[in-house]
C-alpha cells in the first residue's frame, strides 16, 4: 500500500532526480492501486496541463497493468484498439513514457506514478528514480 508519506517520498525522489538531471519543470502524480490520487506536485514553471497529463499516464499504466512506455510500443502495432481504450478510460490514458507502476517487495502493483514535463523517456526515468528512492520497485512482475 502507498500511504501519503510514501507518496511524498516518491515525489521528493522524482524531483531530486529532475534537478540533478536538469530536466524541464515537472508535474508528478502518485495514485494508489485503485487509481485514487494520493499526492501531486508541480515544480515552479511547469504548465497547468502537467497535472492532467501526469494523471493520465499513471491511470493508464494502472488500468492496463504496464508502464506507459510499454503501452506506447504496443499501441504502434494496434492503434485502433488503443484509441478505443482511451475512450473506454474516459481519456485517462496517455501513451507516452512517464507512467510507471509501483510494486512492493513481492512484485504486487500498489500504485503508479505519472510524470509530465520533459521528454517521455526523461519523465519515465524520473518516476522510476522516485519510486526506488522511496523503497519500492518498478518493472515487470517476477
Amino acid at each position: 500500500m502507498i500511504g501519503l508519506d510514501h507518496a511524498h517520498a516518491i515525489i521528493a525522489g522524482t524531483l531530486a532526480h529532475a534537478r540533478s538531471a536538469a530536466l524541464k519543470p515537472l508535474g508528478v502524480v502518485v495514485l494508489d492501486s485503485g487509481g485514487h490520487l494520493i499526492a501531486f506536485a508541480r515544480q515552479d514553471g511547469a504548465s497547468f496541463g502537467r497535472f492532467g497529463v501526469a494523471r493520465a499516464k499513471a491511470h493508464g499504466a494502472l488500468a492496463l497493468g504496464d508502464d506507459t512506455a510499454v503501452l506506447a510500443e504496443r499501441a504502434r502495432a494496434n492503434p485502433v484498439f488503443f484509441a478505443s481504450l482511451s475512450g473506454a478510460l474516459d481519456g485517462q490514458l496517455a501513451l507516452s513514457p512517464g507512467g510507471v507502476l509501483v510494486r512492493d517487495a513481492h512484485g504486487a502493483i500498489v500504485g503508479a506514478v505519472g510524470v509530465s514535463g520533459d521528454a517521455g523517456p526523461a519523465d519515465a526515468l524520473a518516476a522510476a528514480a522516485g519510486i526506488v528512492a522511496a523503497g519500492f520497485a518498478t518493472g515487470a512482475a517476477a
